[in-house]
């Protein structure tokens, strides 16, 4: 594994975890930071959380993939996926709903650019990833 892949594997998996155990735990302060406020409903809460912990999970597989070689290619792409789903979904946001707040705004920048270390890490023809298959 490369320097850079390393690289890619450790940004997008501290994002993925950092911001779904936020999520996850504090919803209320996470979205407010966002300028949106949730109330007390349980059902929003709750489908809210859900995905936190799924994006969470994911971090901890990036981060996984940067040091057991099993995991690596799982690792990449778990990466590529939430790091191309989530400024896709984003755009589609744009595109049928009109212009978010300049915190969501910023969040999409910060997904493209992770998606762009990603893409840039493991294009095709980068040097290949070792796993433990390959070890054997």
């Amino acid at each position: 594994m490369t320097s850079i892949q390393k690289l890619a594997l450790g940004v997008a998996g501290i994002t993925a975890l950092g911001i779904g155990a936020f999520i996850l735990t504090a919803p209320h302060t996470f979205y407010a930071s966002y300028g949106i406020a949730l109330g007390s409903d349980p059902s929003l809460l709750s489908e809210l959380r859900a995905p936190g912990a799924g994006l969470a999970a994911f971090g901890v597989l990036m981060l996984a993939g940067m040091v057991s070689t099993a995991l690596r290619h799982v690792a990449v792409m778990a990466a590529l996926t939430v790091y191309l789903a989530f400024p896709a979904g984003r755009v589609v946001g744009l595109a049928i709903d009109g212009l978010p707040s300049s915190g969501i705004l910023s969040a999409l920048i910060l997904e493209l650019g992770i998606a762009a270390l990603c893409l840039i890490a493991f294009r095709p023809g980068a040097r290949p990833l070792a796993t433990g298959l390959a070890a054997r």
